[in-house]
């Protein structure tokens, strides 16, 4: 039983709790989680899957069917009875994950754990986090039937929670000590900006301002190029622009701020991207189209999603739902199939503010303009509440200043953010979930502000098409790419592209359509896109297998999203093998040399080729770019894809020198000198774990979202692939949901995620997903037609309205 493993681990360690590896604070007292009458044992059950729940203010009945693997089949009678049905599934099923993410997104994680996530909180506030979220509600709640449908969505998740007794809360409140609250729009907003800030929260302004300064801009823009020698975008080459009539903002021609820059706030994680792709009749092997999502995204526990069908007599959705939110997110309905990818659109910009002597104002424009003050109210568990003033200008808050991470007295960085723009994306999903066509599709997207994703799409009329949707400024040429002066206006986001110009592509030529997190458009489209670290190689790999052969089959879908052929390394390994002086080597190096040489670049997990590859090209990446190791500056690294072309290309540049030896090296010396140091770690790795296959060197496990006791997560899950790779599982990292809809009548559909249904981690459905998942298999989802149909059905609930009422 997991609990005693959980006590066990208790008692033994007395374990301090850490998220995002950060230290939380000492465990709450163990007679209280130990209780027999409230504490943790009252949690070891199974979910209830039958009978009768009253809730207030249902107008109807409302039928769940759940089938083989917990998945709930709403079947209500009008669309608010339906969002108030999930809000309150989702919480009887999810109830602490939906919450924590929320105290997360807001910057309230010191109620929880103390004065030790202090500064995490404090970067929250002032990154806008919660700000965003009111600037949301007020747009969402300039549509009345959003609104609606949100608050029901809140009164569901309350139903639940005021169901509850303190015995039956989920054991994380229990081993933390407190207790769920209330839920609000704004809660569900702020789940929305988590999100926002997940896939469009990442930025290297400050960064690459550090690097424009110390290295100059020749060398930089060889570093840093707007476009790679290669580029497969998401919008196919070949796609004619001339109907774009409104031009790109003119360059002003200013100068970028040159300051040194310290410290910066947390970044999201790089590796958060996705695969999508669709064909048309024609290229599908039964003339239907199918569609294929899969985003990339932590692997934690609970997992992100939450699958569900949502049904009313006017539409009926299935698919991967978010805890928090309404609706289907990546799914399907009898019409239509959508999914998402990150558009890794840069929408963060950095201006530099100057203060007159009290910090009541700022520069602007050749005058004096006020500035807004946020007083953000932090409480700390056991302590006297922290209040942090965070001053706000027309271009966002003042993230960096005396305060917080910068020692300028009289000046500060403020962000421009497109996610403090508000905007009402759960429109999106709401009409996602009963569109029928492509004009519905497209009706939907255009309330869709950030993150910018790329939307695939496909229907039983034989459509497919791809969009690049968000709220996307026009920007002039290189304009965000460093540190701006904000005290001039020309450097303000002089527009947005118009939406219909945003890039977008339907029933191309070639066949199919599909999106990688690459370079969204090639030179030609006539708006400045920044390479925001776009990938190369999950795109190209995708792009070819669709160009090998004439038709494809769910099989085949099913076959590319656990392909784990390594471009990256089948781009540069043969070089370094071809190029590397190999006299030198001893005996293990030689013999570790030749099982590269016999290495076919998949990551497959038994194979010790991938191990190689991933040491080798870590030493090799660090040695390149010892230049960027300076303490006290924010640096980031240059692109891989750069990196590997300088490396075959320019291999006797100065950067690949290294500062400490008297030696001036080449590439080809780094090859050598990497190797070596690779086979030093490969050899540590095979003494303590007994060899160095790919599924030992890389340890794939899905960790609860405390990173607390592994009683809550699960390790070395055996499963192939790495990020750069279309398979993009790495260490806890990877496809989060994989899907792929056949658009028969009704769709047939496929999906699996690495978790379970259920929050608890006592039940048999926690993560009773995660064998099936790491070996590629999928499960057929039970797309019902209507509440009579019960196939594969294994219990039947009815939510029914209050008998008062």
């Amino acid at each position: 039983m997991k609990y005693f493993k959980l006590i066990a681990s208790l008692v033994l360690t007395l374990a301090i709790f850490y998220l995002f590896n950060t230290q939380l604070g000492a465990i709450p007292p163990i007679g209280k989680f130990l209780n027999p009458y409230s504490g943790v044992w009252q949690n070891e059950t199974d979910e209830k899957v039958t009978g009768e729940i009253t809730i207030p203010n249902l107008k109807e009945k409302v039928t769940v069917h759940y089938d083989e693997q917990l998945i709930p089949h709403v079947f209500a009678q009008n669309d608010t009875d339906l969002y108030k049905a999930q809000g309150y599934l989702t919480a009887k099923h999810r109830l602490w994950q939906l919450e924590f993410q929320t105290f997360a997104s807001a910057g309230r994680l010191s109620e929880i754990f103390g004065e030790s996530t202090l500064n995490y909180d404090r970067q929250e506030r002032r990154r806008g986090m919660g700000y965003g979220a009111e600037q949301a509600i007020k747009e969402m709640s300039k549509d009345p039937e959003t609104m609606k449908y949100v608050q029901a969505y809140s009164d569901g998740v309350n139903a639940y929670i005021n169901q509850l007794n303190p015995k039956d809360y989920p054991v994380e409140y229990k081993l933390l000590d407190y207790k769920p609250e209330a839920w609000s729009p704004k809660k569900t907003a702020l789940l929305l900006m988590y999100m926002t800030k997940m896939l469009a929260g990442a930025d290297s302004d400050l960064e690459y301002t550090n690097a424009l300064r110390i290295f100059g801009k020749d060398k930089f823009d060889m570093l840093f190029p707007d476009f790679f020698d290669v580029t497969d975008p998401v919008i196919p080459k070949e796609t004619d622009w001339s109907f774009i009539d409104v031009p790109q903002t003119p360059s002003p021609n200013g100068k970028a701020v040159l300051d040194t820059i310290r410290e910066i706030i947390d970044q999201p994680n790089p590796d958060n991207g996705s695969n999508n792709w669709a064909v048309s009749p024609e290229k599908s092997a039964t003339g239907n189209p199918i569609l294929a999502n899969d985003p990339h995204l932590k692997l934690n526990l609970p997992g992100i999603w939450f699958v569900m069908q949502l049904s009313t007599p006017n539409h009926n959705a299935f698919g991967a739902t978010i805890p928090g939110a309404l609706g289907v997110i990546s799914g399907f309905n009898e019409f239509i199939a959508w999914g998402e990818t990150n558009a890794t659109r840069d929408v963060i910009d950095w201006y530099k503010i100057e203060f007159n002597d009290d910090r009541t104002q700022y520069k602007y424009d050749g005058d004096w303009k006020n500035v807004l003050v946020r007083v953000e109210d932090i409480k700390i568990k056991g302590k006297p509440s922290y209040k942090d003033s965070v001053l706000y200008t027309h271009h966002g808050p003042v993230v960096y200043d005396k305060n917080f991470k910068s020692d300028l007295e009289k000046s500060g960085y403020a962000m421009r953010w497109v996610g403090h723009d508000g905007g009402n994306n759960q429109k999106t999903f709401i009409d996602l979930n009963k569109a029928k066509n492509y004009n519905d599709y497209i009706n939907a997207l255009k309330y869709w502000n950030a993150p910018a994703q790329n939307f695939v799409f496909a229907s039983t009329e034989g459509d497919i098409a791809l969009w690049i949707q968000g709220k996307l400024p026009n920007k002039w040429e290189g304009q965000g790419k460093f540190l701006m002066d904000g005290s001039q206006p020309k450097n303000d986001w002089q527009s947005y592209i118009p939406q219909k110009f945003n890039a977008h592509t339907k029933n191309p030529q070639r066949g199919f359509v599909s999106s990688a997190n690459q370079h969204p458009v090639d030179e030609a489209y006539p708006y400045f896109v920044f390479n925001d670290r776009y990938e190369t190689y999950r795109n190209r790999v995708i792009n070819d297998y669709f160009n090998s052969k004439d038709t494809f089959s769910v099989e085949d879908f099913k076959a590319l999203q656990n392909n784990n052929y390594n471009l990256k390394a089948a781009e540069l390994m043969p070089y370094m093998l071809e190029h590397m002086e190999i006299s030198s080597l001893n005996d293990s190096e030689r013999e570790i040399y030749n099982q590269s040489k016999s290495w076919d670049y998949n990551n497959d997990m038994n194979k010790v080729g991938p191990s190689i590859w991933r040491q080798w090209y870590a030493e090799l990446y660090n040695l390149v770019w010892d230049e960027f190791e300076i303490e006290d500056i924010a640096m980031k690294n240059p692109f891989t894809y750069q990196t590997i072309y300088l490396l075959k290309n320019n291999g006797n540049d100065a950067f690949m020198d290294i500062i400490e030896t008297p030696k001036t090296e080449t590439a080809k010396d780094l090859f050598l000198i990497a190797f070596k140091k690779a086979v030093e770690k490969l050899e540590t790795v095979k003494k303590e774990k007994g060899d160095y296959k790919w599924v030992n060197y890389k340890g794939t496990y899905a960790g609860h979202l405390l990173q607390a006791l592994p009683a809550f997560s699960r390790f070395d899950i055996p499963i192939g692939g790495d990020r750069n790779i279309v398979n993009a599982t790495s260490e806890n990292h990877g496809p989060s949901w994989r899907m792929i809809v056949e658009m028969t009548s009704p769709p047939t559909a496929f999906g699996i995620y690495p978790g379970g249904q259920s929050g608890n981690p006592g039940s048999k459905y926690y993560d009773n997903f995660i064998d099936d998942w790491a070996a590629g298999d999928y499960y057929q989802l039970n797309f019902l037609q209507s509440t009579e149909s019960i196939a594969k059905v294994i219990g039947t609930q009815t939510l029914i309205p209050a008998t008062n009422e």
